[in-house]
């Protein structure tokens, strides 16, 4: 079978590149001696922290430093290292960086009446050395500022980076505290679902409509709590506002029904007293009730809000009908007050 490439019959010529020779370096018959030290160990500093005395290595001084040796050198009076040098004099002459100084040192430069009292400098380029002290200032940068006083100062109990807080603590200091105990209950009432952010949204709205509502008329058969402010005064404060209409209508007792108390399975009703919690409770109840029933005027977000704050307003005026649940309420707590069985003295 004759091969399938020709070496005689190919027109082509087939490049050969012949194979490189690698060339073997002669090692030297002497051995290079090891180094007598070692880096980063027989030296004191690492180069890290290896600082050169050669010149172009040091930074440069202050421009205040540099005037004051030059002015030493050529035996003229220079700027005074300590103290600083006023940009005033610094631009003194200049009328190009005159016009690019702030519009407050400009004044100051054309209003003599403005310039800073004697011994004091306003405005000062003062170098600050390293190291130095600075008065307590964390380092010695004053800035050069007039009246300057460092904001830190010791606490008077050592070990104590801030003074110890004043007792007794205030009600509302705690996060959880922090709203009106009025504010915080009716909120809690108004939520439904657990959304508690809707609840407080409402309760802002129903606070901004007592803030902008008129002055209430007041009805001398339904008072309300005796020192209260005057009507005009309720609008300026909404949350006594909201607090003095809970408080008019909430009933100071309830009704608890006690089965076969009478005999033969009749059931007797017995009034119990409730707490100052407890009664701000039943009227908020009452007032949300009541609210629920009105006509809606518009539609929203904040309509039910709107009628809970009318319904606030008409309870001040004496109009809602919470009144009358509240007179029925005592009404039979008093003709039922015989049930009440007080315990035997010893």
């Amino acid at each position: 079978m004759p091969p399938r490439l020709n070496l005689l019959t190919s027109t082509r010529s087939i490049p050969y590149r012949p194979k490189v020779q690698a060339q073997w370096l002669a090692r030297p018959t002497t051995r290079a001696a090891p180094w007598q030290s070692r880096a980063y160990s027989d030296s004191k500093d690492p180069p890290s922290a290896d600082r050169s005395k050669r010149i172009e290595s040091q930074p440069l001084p202050h421009i205040s430093e540099e005037a004051a040796k030059i002015a030493e050198i050529t035996g003229t009076q220079g700027p005074d290292v300590n103290k600083g040098t006023p940009v005033e004099e610094v631009v003194k002459g200049d009328k190009e960086a005159e016009k690019k100084l702030p519009k407050v040192m400009q004044d100051a430069l054309k209003s003599k009446a403005n310039s800073p009292p004697k011994g004091s400098r306003s405005y000062s380029t003062t170098t600050t050395p390293i190291g130095g002290n600075g008065g307590g200032n964390g380092g010695g940068l004053d800035m050069g500022l007039v009246g300057f006083n460092p904001p830190f100062t010791t606490p008077e109990t050592p070990g104590l980076k801030f003074g110890m807080p004043t007792l007794p603590l205030p009600k509302d200091g705690h996060v959880k505290h922090r709203y009106d105990p009025v504010v915080d209950q009716v909120t809690n009432l108004l939520m439904r679902h657990g959304k508690k952010s809707i609840a407080q949204r409402d309760m802002a709205l129903i606070l901004q409509h007592l803030r902008t509502s008129p002055i209430p008329t007041i009805n001398p058969s339904r008072p309300l709590l005796p020192g209260a402010p005057p009507p005009s005064h309720l609008p300026l404060n909404p949350i006594l506002y909201l607090t003095l209409a809970i408080d008019s209508v909430a009933p100071l007792m309830r009704i608890r029904s006690q089965k076969g108390a009478a005999g033969g399975g009749v059931a007797l009703q017995i009034p119990v007293p409730l707490g100052q919690r407890q009664r701000r409770r039943a009227a908020v109840q009452w007032i949300l009730s009541a609210a629920s029933k009105r006509r809606n005027r518009g539609s929203g977000k904040g309509s039910f809000a709107q009628r809970v704050a009318e319904e606030l307003v008409s309870v001040v005026e004496g109009r809602s009908s919470v009144w009358d649940r509240r007179n029925g309420v005592h009404k039979l707590g008093v003709s039922a007050r015989a049930n009440v069985v007080l315990p035997r003295k010893r």
